[in-house]
């Protein structure tokens, strides 16, 4: 089968694509997937360059944590699915190779009124958002989340699933044109980076600051967050671009009793996935299903273009998902 392989670690230069061998035949619980299209994630750039290696029992040289695909083999015991289901879900490692094995704890069928390419979008974006707000953040309706890098695929995601609970949404983003964009996506406001982050929140929400973050920055943000959170806020942590690490008064954390945590999907154990993605498919799927939502797809590139597709993802010029078409 063909892969994205990574030749050595380090520039887009090193990709290519392999034949390699084709997985082995499911066992068990497994569920053989023919991908038809996978999407670009910040950690493949990180992998490709060898800054965060795959977790133990998936491949190194192999990329991808998202596809959509078709179920082309079961394993005995396999009882969700059946041979010729259109399926996605995440992987932490190995979506952008022709086929792939998941336990099928971690598949959704996909909706009807979706096609390949928006289905592969949808799973890590949508997964990680609604996990971090909902399950972690208890966001509410009637409550305010802000989002930093809305424009991001994770950012968009969870834009769209807080609007669908008539929550208040605020966003930042380091261009205008991207915080324009997320008008369209329901963002109540539109906040341009700036060093003075705390005190636009404040203003925002006549002095009282928001219930909830979803921070996809780091560090860069950590003090003004605080500063941000009103009492018993909850701040989710979900990305490092801007920093990993941040000296903070924790005179403020205690006073306003706030919940600080930190979370990753990639390295769960399957039990763990397994949950965040049935509560996807219960919570989720029908926002898709009546179009109440929709995938966040930015560019399409095809699998030969795979060096492109990097270049631009590694660019931040992307609005949403970067997909590989196979």
């Amino acid at each position: 089968m063909k892969a994205v392989y990574v030749k050595e670690f380090g520039g887009v230069e090193n990709l290519e694509i392999r034949e390699i061998e084709n997985p082995p035949r499911p066992k068990e619980n497994e569920v053989l997937v023919a991908v038809k299209a996978s999407a670009l994630n910040r950690a493949d750039i990180l992998q490709r360059k060898g800054l965060y290696p795959a977790p133990k029992g998936f491949p190194e040289r192999i990329l991808g944590l998202e596809f959509a695909g078709e179920v082309a083999k079961i394993g005995e015991n396999v009882t969700s699915f059946k041979i010729g289901d259109r399926v996605f879900g995440i992987t932490a490692g190995g979506a952008q190779a022709e086929f792939l094995i998941s336990d099928e704890s971690l598949l959704v069928r996909i909706p009807d009124n979706l096609s390949w390419t928006e289905a592969a979008a949808i799973p890590e974006a949508f997964i990680t958002a609604h996990d971090a707000i909902f399950t972690l953040g208890q966001l509410k309706k009637g409550e305010k989340l802000l989002i930093h890098a809305v424009g991001s695929g994770v950012g968009l995601g969870a834009l769209q699933l807080a609007k669908a609970i008539d929550a208040r949404v605020l966003g930042t983003s380091r261009t205008q044109e991207k915080l324009d964009k997320c008008k369209d996506f329901g963002l109540d406001d539109a906040i341009l980076a700036d060093e003075n982050l705390s005190e636009i929140i404040k203003e925002k929400t006549d002095g009282k600051g928001v219930d909830v973050i979803l921070d996809l920055v780091g560090a860069k943000y950590f003090q003004a967050n605080l500063e941000s959170l009103m009492l018993k806020g909850r701040l989710i942590l979900v990305g490092l671009t801007g920093g990993a690490k941040a000296e903070f008064n924790l005179g403020i954390a205690l006073s306003k009793r706030l919940k600080i945590i930190g979370t990753v999907l990639r390295s769960r154990s399957t039990e763990e996935k397994a949950e965040a993605t049935e509560k996807f498919a219960k919570d989720v799927i029908p926002l898709f299903e009546s179009s109440l939502i929709h995938p966040n797809i930015d560019r399409m590139f095809k699998l030969e273009e795979i060096q492109k597709a990097h270049e631009y993802l590694e660019s931040n010029e992307s609005f949403g998902k970067v997909v590989l078409e196979f």
